[in-house]
């Protein structure tokens, strides 16, 4: 086994790299499972709907950490402000 030290400076990046290891992990064990003439095929499988799936997660955790950092500073919670309302352009229709 290589040895790899990294610093990551975030638990985001932590938990991504991870994640990528699991996903190259995931790689190997594909290519070399493969029956001769299928590598490809197994492995372009794995890039589309495990790769894909880290994605997904990689997004959610760092939205997931935004939303965190949002809500520690005590940000105003509700709707944002509409712009200047100038009413409306078209009139109302027919009379009732």
């Amino acid at each position: 086994m290589e040895r790899f030290v990294v610093e990551v400076p975030t638990p985001l990046q932590r938990i991504i790299l991870e994640r990528a290891l699991a996903l190259a992990q995931e790689f190997e064990r594909a290519a070399d499972s493969a029956p001769d003439g299928q590598v490809l095929d197994r492995c372009e499988r794995v890039a589309l709907d495990s790769g894909r799936a880290f994605l997904r997660r990689a997004l959610e955790s760092a939205l997931e950490q935004q939303a965190e950092a949002v809500e520690k500073k005590g940000g105003p919670a509700g709707p944002a402000p509409a712009g200047h309302s100038g009413g409306t352009r078209a009139g109302r229709r027919g009379g009732s």
